[in-house]
């Protein structure tokens, strides 16, 4: 099958260095911000005075007065600095003075945050003039699966890339991860449906999708992030595992000790179902993760496998998850 064509370039370091401690920005601490985080802190309580760690987080409920934020509390111990702002209500120049104070500023915030947040944030990276830029392209090979695809806000992840390809001031650092692997066997995806036993094939049984830990994936930013000689300008490939529908049916029966009932959802069901509900956000990722390119890359090409950096494979999550 024609599948994504990741590598990860040989990058030369930057004709002009950071300072000796560069700050560094994380945007939200949510699942994949606070693997980043925990990463960061422990990088640099192994490397005193490697860098200074923040994060942006909204600000306060007003009705917290006084109290104590636990969350808060933790980041302090870690070392993290606090930075407040609602993202989504937030002005481009008021998120840009806040990143002007950080050497690389990294986006944890996803889809969630609602459309035009990716153009917002990447907007406010380069009006602040921060040196290096990870934005919130954790996910497919956008590239590959071009505009127009069923998932909409994919177009914005295009937008953005665009705005940071167009210019030359602000370095920036691609990183693709493809799905998350937990996302793999959520019931409401309806790819592993345990309770009627059952898995479903996206596309076809021989269909491909690259899938990363939350966990894996803050390790291996921090790794790029610290990586000698500097890495900047280009797209880096992670790969957790890579596995067909057919090695999942296989990994879910080994786990299990049962044998599931194979169905297969052929690209044209994906998108008839879709027409029928074009705003359903499950049928647009179902019909996204049965392409053929675009969601998987070899794992054996992979920054983590080039690295020697061992990840969690889709079976070691199955079996410490579904057992």
């Amino acid at each position: 099958m024609a599948i994504a064509h990741p590598s990860v370039e040989a990058i030369m370091p930057s004709s002009t260095q950071s300072a000796d401690r560069p700050g560094i920005l994380v945007i939200g601490a949510g699942e994949l911000g606070a693997s980043v985080l925990a990463a960061l802190a422990r990088h640099v309580g192994q490397h005193p005075g490697a860098a200074t760690v923040g994060v942006l987080l909204r600000p306060s409920a007003p009705d917290a007065g006084a109290q104590s934020d636990p969350r808060t509390e933790e980041l302090t111990k870690m070392g993290i600095a606090v930075e407040r702002a609602d993202v989504a209500t937030a002005s481009v120049a008021d998120l840009a003075a806040i990143m002007t104070g950080y050497d690389t500023v990294v986006s944890c915030i996803g889809f969630a945050a609602g459309p035009g947040t990716q153009r917002k944030l990447a907007e406010a990276a380069l009006t602040a003039g921060v040196p290096r830029y990870f934005p919130w392209q954790f996910g497919v090979d956008y590239d590959e699966i071009g505009r127009g695809s069923a998932q909409p806000l994919f177009d914005e992840q295009l937008d953005v890339r665009d705005m940071l390809r167009r210019q030359r001031a602000t370095e920036w650092v691609i990183v693709s991860t493809g799905m998350f692997t937990s996302f793999l066997f959520e019931p409401a995806f309806g790819v592993v449906d345990l309770a009627s036993n059952t898995v479903h094939a996206l596309g076809s049984w021989d269909t491909e999708v690259t899938l990363t830990t939350p966990e894996d994936i803050g390790v291996l930013t921090a790794d790029i992030i610290f990586a000698e000689p500097r890495i900047r300008n280009t797209v880096v490939y992670l790969a957790g595992d890579t596995i067909s529908y057919r090695e999942l049916a296989d990994i879910v029966d080994r786990v299990r000790n049962s044998t599931v009932t194979r169905t297969e959802w052929t690209t044209d069901y994906l998108g008839d179902q879709l027409r029928q509900k074009p705003e359903d956000t499950m049928r647009r990722y179902r019909a996204v993760f049965a392409r053929p390119t675009g969601v998987a890359w070899p794992k054996a090409q992979s920054y983590n496998v080039l690295r020697g950096i061992t990840t969690m494979t889709a079976e070691d999550w199955a079996r410490a998850n579904l057992v």
